[in-house]
Formats: structure tokens, C-alpha cells, sequence
């Protein structure tokens, strides 16, 4: 609990003065969803993230890497550079999926609940939709034999940026936002009217640049969230998706 606050309390010194410094539209640091968020940041930190661990763990150590060796000698920028290449590849199909499969959307849809954009909201993510993009996300460079160290880098590299393109900054990062992306490309992601369509990388555009996905207005969104009724409260969106339609619609 100790290590959450204080992970909690460091990331609130860097993200808030850079919302304040840099905002994309004019909002309050608290608001209305906020305990949500912050319940979400916790049960992330202190229950789920380690589930998921021992679940891919579970799921991944009968599984071989040949070449293991060999990538292993590569330098590290290499390995680093090869891990977000593959792990992207994969999970970009994986998120698409994720809007268009009906019972994955059922989970991946409690990450676009938010109603507006922030570095908490990054944290509102169903446990069961974390393992699916987490598996995918790691399970390529597992299997090409990357070094595990270079995968937990890259691992903490994503978290951070996941915070900042969440956030509520206008920051544009040039070409820059072609290879890691920016906050505008995923604010339209999280477009209500029509950010299930676009930008689905995880951490490179180029996929989106490949299979025609990329989206970027010279605006921000108006309107957050979506159109099907979901739950606000943070029990509610961990149950929701786990009941049929008719319960559903009666959680508050």
C-alpha cells in the first residue's frame, strides 16, 4: 500500500503540472469520476497487475523460445526496438478485435468509459481485458526469445507513455508522434462518436499507418465515452461485463 501511494503521489508531481502547463481543453484536476479512477489506480497496483503476472506466467512457461541465444546477443536498443515491433504487430489486431468481437468489447469497453481525458483515466481498465492485451502484448517477444529484463523496460517505457497519451495535454511531439505516438492520436481513439475506428496502436503508429487506421484532426474530441449504458462506480464496472444485458442495465 505504501509503494502505491507513493507511486500514486509521484506521478500526480509530474502529470499534474504538465495538464496545468500544457492542457488540450480547460478542466479541473478532480471531478465526479475521480474515486473511480483512483480505485481502478489502486486495484491495479495492489491485486490485478500481479494476477496478470502469474497468469501469463501460467500461460506462457510451457512455451519454447529456440531463439533465444541469438537475440539475446543483440544490443540492447535492438532488443528493445525488435520487442515494441512485435508486441505491436500483434496487439494492434488484438485491440481491433477488442472493439469488434462483441463479448471482448464487453470488457475493453470499460476503458472507454471515461468522459473526459487524463493520466488517471489510463488506469480505468477491466482486469480480464488487462490480460488479454497483456498476453498479446508480450507473449510474440517471449516467443522470439527476448531477454525478459528488455521486456519489462519496454513494460514500464508503455506503462508511463500509456499516462501521458491518456493525459490531458496538447503536447504534439513532431515526427516523433509517427514512432511513439501523441495525445491527440489516442484522444481521438477515445472519440465517442467514432473512436472505435482509428489509432489502435499501442505505442508505434505504424501499424495504423499500415493497415489504414490512422486518424489525426488538427482538434480535440468534443465528447468522451460511449453509448451504451455502463455503470459509473468501480464494483459495477468490474461486474458488469461479467452479467447479461438485462442486469447490466440495472447497476447503477
Amino acid at each position: 500500500m505504501i509503494t502505491a501511494l507513493a507511486s500514486l503521489a509521484l506521478l500526480a508531481v509530474v502529470f499534474i503540472p504538465l495538464e496545468k502547463v500544457f492542457a488540450a481543453v480547460k478542466q479541473p484536476i478532480l471531478h465526479a469520476a475521480t474515486l473511480t479512477d483512483l480505485a481502478f489506480f489502486f486495484g491495479q497496483s495492489l491485486l490485478w497487475s500481479g494476477l496478470t503476472i502469474v497468469a501469463l506466467r501460467l500461460l506462457i512457461a510451457p512455451l519454447g523460445a529456440p531463439l533465444a541465444p541469438a537475440v539475446a546477443s543483440l544490443p540492447w536498443g535492438v532488443q528493445a526496438a525488435g520487442v515494441v515491433l512485435v508486441g505491436d504487430l500483434v496487439v494492434y489486431w488484438a485491440h481491433r478485435l477488442s472493439h469488434r468481437i462483441p463479448l471482448l468489447w464487453r470488457f475493453h469497453r470499460v476503458h472507454h468509459t471515461p468522459t473526459r481525458m487524463d493520466w488517471l483515466a489510463a488506469h480505468r481498465e477491466h482486469p480480464i481485458d488487462g490480460l488479454w492485451t497483456q498476453l498479446w502484448l508480450n507473449l510474440p517477444a517471449i516467443l522470439v526469445g527476448f531477454p525478459i529484463a528488455t521486456i519489462a523496460g519496454v513494460a514500464v517505457f508503455r506503462g508511463a507513455w500509456g499516462m501521458l497519451i491518456h493525459s490531458n495535454t496538447a503536447l504534439r511531439l513532431g515526427p516523433l508522434r509517427y514512432l511513439i505516438g501523441a495525445p491527440r492520436l489516442h484522444h481521438w481513439h477515445h472519440d465517442l462518436h467514432s473512436g472505435g475506428r482509428h489509432n489502435f496502436a499501442n505505442l508505434c503508429p505504424l501499424m495504423d499507418l499500415l493497415f489504414g487506421t490512422f486518424y489525426e484532426p488538427d482538434v480535440e474530441p468534443h465528447d468522451y465515452g460511449t453509448i451504451e449504458h455502463t455503470p459509473r462506480g468501480y464494483l459495477g464496472l468490474l461486474i458488469g461485463p461479467l452479467l447479461p444485458a438485462r442486469l447490466r442495465r440495472q447497476l447503477p
